[in-house]
């Protein structure tokens, strides 16, 4: 099985990772990291300022590296928000039938109430660089950009509204 996990910056993603690694061993890929490596090895002249384009172009590596997981009978959690809203288009039934999709999209009210514990746990699993520009607008219009995106291509997503369970979540 492939587990793709996705939504905004700060909404847990690699948290879920880790806690499905830690709960079922299933090794993860951090789309961030494989990003950077790419940058910073010449690979590409995009920046991590680029999101579309970096999306597009490490949706065509990313797609390949789920393939091939579920070629080798192989489990695999994908995670980072690189992963498109067309993202099944890239897949026959077959293939579906082996990836679950995991987007995960905090309400305004939520963010409202919690703003500070979000940024809090920013560090939870990896040291970030501190974001300048992270304010409590900006972290509402990228989940809202998220659940849009869900919305309209017809995908499931857990919507943290009232507690985040990130236990609850982890489970198969």
């Amino acid at each position: 099985m492939v587990i793709l996990i996705t939504g905004a910056s700060h909404t847990g993603k690699t948290l879920l990772a880790q806690k499905m690694l830690e709960r079922y061993h299933y090794p993860y890929l951090s789309a961030d990291h494989l990003k950077m490596g790419l940058i910073r090895s010449g690979q590409t002249a995009l920046t991590p300022y680029d999101d579309d384009d970096l999306t597009d172009y490490l949706w065509g590596i990313l797609k390949e590296i789920v393939k091939t997981a579920i070629e080798n009978k192989q489990n695999l959690i994908v995670e980072g928000c690189y992963i498109p809203f067309g993202w099944k288009n890239s897949f026959d039934a077959a293939y579906l039938e082996q990836i679950r999709y995991i987007c995960l999209v905090m309400s305004d009210a939520y963010i409202e109430r919690h703003f500070a514990e979000i940024t809090g746990y920013e560090n939870v699993i990896e040291s970030r660089i501190p974001d300048p520009d992270l304010t409590i607008e900006a972290v509402k219009a990228d989940n809202r950009y998220y659940l849009q995106g869900c919305e309209q291509a017809g995908l499931d997503y857990i919507l943290i509204d009232r507690e985040y369970d990130i236990e609850k979540f982890s489970k198969l």
